[in-house]
């Protein structure tokens, strides 16, 4: 199982001290690094940037926000930094939710699982650039035809010659028929909460993705990404404080980060077997009651969401997660001595 360095999204301001993260990373022996966004900082930008003095990490992102560019955009960006790179550009796209689709981007979050479809082949398209990149779906038809169309829209093919021809393209997905269809159609996965006690939830919907004639990848070659947050402590009060600290962000996930008419991210939770947890989490959250929603979240959930322990138990920890199917552990960690600890640990 590889390792990667998830940098996630910015909070009010740049965060510090990342470039020597990042140059530990390397050092060490991570796979790739990942950046994320949500409605602040771009995915794309910060990759550039602070992999610009890496040689041989894998730049991702996880996730760029399908609804943030037209589908040629995106390709435009991930042509551009694989070229830049020298090849190692890990494309994470994902549909994020309606109050950020329709609050943010000003679109229409309706039909996820089409656009997505679209949108992964009209990257593809233009990675392959074997002919002018056109498509007859509903969401982005190319050329554009539509209302105010000046009628003069032709297909065209990237002036620039992309690196690679199969970028990787990568899919957040949590619901049964957007996993499957993650597995039919997408070179890997990117989970949100996924957990070893949860991982048996996701084999059957993988499964049927890649039975689906003209799947693209098997179980044997197809890659999992999940996201935890990995520190190694040295007493069992230590841990329990660490866990303490991650709750605020569940609770966030579990109880704010959506509507509560549709809240993906609370539904993840109530398949995991946390319904009620959930439900009561969200309904403090909305009611601007934050701190008794935090105090509601388990140590057993965080504890499984997360990997925390002695360097034994980390060590047994990690085994746990690769045993289910993981090929990429994506860890949030925050300094480069974090970083080297966790290298040594696993080495």
């Amino acid at each position: 199982m590889k390792l990667g360095l998830q940098l996630g999204y910015w909070g009010a301001q740049p965060p510090a001290g990342v470039g020597e993260v990042v140059a530990a990373a390397e050092e060490a022996g991570f796979d790739a690094i990942f950046t994320a966004e949500a409605w602040g900082s771009d995915a794309f930008t910060p990759l550039a940037w602070w992999g610009r003095e890496t040689s041989r990490i894998k730049l991702g992102t996880s996730i760029v926000q399908m609804s943030g560019r037209a589908p040629t955009s995106i390709a435009m960006h991930a042509l551009t930094l694989d070229h830049l790179s020298g090849g190692r550009v890990i494309l994470g796209i994902g549909v994020s939710g309606p109050q950020v689709v329709e609050g943010w981007y000003g679109a229409p979050f309706a039909k996820p699982l089409a656009r997505t479809r679209e949108v992964v082949s009209i990257i593809r398209q233009v990675m392959a650039r074997e002919a002018p990149v056109t498509n007859d779906g509903p969401h982005y038809p190319l050329p554009y035809n539509g209302p105010g169309s000046v009628g003069l829209g032709k297909p065209l093919k990237s002036i620039v010659h992309p690196l690679r021809a199969d970028v990787p393209i990568w899919l957040g997905a949590e619901g049964p028929k957007n996993v499957a269809q993650t597995a039919e159609i997408a070179d890997g996965w990117i989970p949100l909460f996924y957990t070893p006690k949860s991982a048996a939830m996701y084999q059957p919907w993988l499964d049927e993705g890649f039975a689906r004639p003209g799947a693209r990848r098997t179980r044997a070659d197809f890659e999992i990404a999940a996201t935890c947050h990995l520190e190694v402590v040295s007493s069992a009060e230590e841990k329990r404080a660490v866990l303490a600290a991650m709750k605020p962000f569940v609770s966030l996930y579990m109880g704010g980060m959506g509507a509560k008419e549709q809240n993906f991210h609370n539904a993840v939770f109530v398949r995991m077997g946390y319904g009620e947890l959930a439900e009561e989490v969200q309904r403090l959250y909305l009611a601007g009651e934050k701190d008794r929603a935090t105090a509601l979240v388990p140590d057993e959930l965080v504890d499984d969401m997360h990997i925390v322990g002695t360097a034994g138990e980390v060590r047994e920890r990690v085994a746990q997660w690769e045993s289910t199917g993981v090929t990429t552990l994506l860890l949030s960690l925050r300094s480069a001595d974090e970083v080297r600890r966790v290298a040594e640990v696993l080495a």
